[in-house]
């Protein structure tokens, strides 16, 4: 056989492998996380495509929903007992609308919580003669940085749980609220009251919170707390550090190694307060970055301040883009945390096995 002979054929050989590896590869909803893939529909179900080009090249499946520990181990435990995916600034969407200020999520909220979300930081604010949803300073909201009336945002979660009897929301407002009552109204507005836990049945001394089963037959639903002190006796709105610990947000709570509390906190191994709440963000957004953020550093992160907490692991876990990832991303780190919560195991997927007998 002459070289040009030699040549064709060897050419041909390696056209025949590329297509019988092109027709091995995954499609139409048969990948898995970390598999490469072209769009969405090539995952399987719970994934997406995505690229992080900080970490890989191309696009491969990754998480895009998270698992209800309540569907693995039923929902008969103390709330103290799970952990909730949170989303930083749930409100400051990057729609492709134009603003002077940051953002730091791109899904809305109704997305967000059809995807396994359950917990939202909003910062309140008094703007136009109502409650805005707003990123700003020294307590006042600008055109600039206002986002949306807050009351469309809490109607998404009345729609959310008046369709999800079942299941529990949680909010944490950032509150700059001064109208007397403004909070009371806009959530009287929303629908929301009928759902509200009350602070009477909320532990103070370190108790478990009651079951999650009771909540849900009471349609006690919906947690509400505010950075507002005074408000927990005004408008009967739970202060949020007399129930819970946390840990330093932005820059400074990112530090390897490192689980320092927030200011307004007290010392996160302070076993009066039942609940942790875990930052895991930047100071300013980088949504390019925030793929590599939300996975391996996160991993990380949880463990620290589990040490730091008194070897209590989060209940909360709040991050910027919480879609974006290398693979399992937020949504395996809440997965790790309630399966440690649950049963002591690295994942809430072994729990159902563990208490099946």
């Amino acid at each position: 056989m002459g070289v040009k002979k030699i040549f064709v054929a060897a050419i041909n050989t390696a056209l025949l492998l590329l297509l019988l590896q092109h027709s091995a590869a995954c499609s139409d909803g048969t990948c898995k996380i970390g598999d490469d893939c072209s769009r969405d529909t090539d995952c399987e179900t719970g994934l997406y495509c995505f690229s992080c080009a900080t970490t890989f090249s191309g696009s491969k499946c990754v998480r895009s929903t998270s698992t209800n520990p309540f569907h693995i181990m039923n929902n008969s435990l103390p709330l103290n007992k799970y952990a909730f995916l949170t989303t930083h600034n749930s409100f400051a969407i990057d729609d492709g609308t134009l603003k002077l200020t940051v953002t730091n999520q791109e899904d809305n909220v109704t997305q967000q919580l059809n995807n396994g979300v359950r917990a939202f930081m909003l910062d309140t604010y008094d703007f136009k003669g109502e409650i805005w949803l707003c990123h700003s300073f020294g307590a006042q909201c600008y055109n600039y940085t206002a986002f949306e009336p807050a009351i469309d945002t809490l109607r998404e979660i009345e729609t959310f749980l008046a369709s999800n009897p079942s299941e529990i929301v949680v909010i944490i407002l950032e509150d700059y609220v001064r109208t007397p009552n403004g909070l009371t109204k806009v959530l009287t507005d929303a629908g929301l009251m009928k759902y509200w836990f009350p602070l009477s049945k909320m532990p103070k001394n370190g108790q478990d919170w009651p079951l999650v089963s009771d909540m849900v037959a009471d349609n006690q639903r919906l947690v509400v707390f505010t950075s507002f002190k005074s408000k927990e006796n005004s408008e009967g709105i739970a202060y949020q550090w007399n129930y819970m610990v946390e840990n330093q947000y932005g820059d400074d709570g990112m530090k390897t190694g490192n689980c320092s509390r927030r200011a307004e906190s007290s010392a996160l191994n302070d076993t009066s307060k039942s609940l942790v709440l875990v930052n895991y963000f930047r100071s300013v957004p980088i949504k390019t970055l925030a793929c590599v953020q939300n996975s391996d550093g996160l991993a990380h992160m949880l463990e620290t301040c589990y040490g730091a907490a008194g070897n209590r692991w989060a209940n909360f876990v709040a991050v910027d883009y919480y879609k974006r990832s290398e693979g399992g991303g937020t949504f395996q780190a809440t997965d790790v945390l309630n399966g440690e919560l649950l049963c002591g195991c690295k994942d809430v997927h072994s729990c159902s096995v563990s208490i099946s007998f």
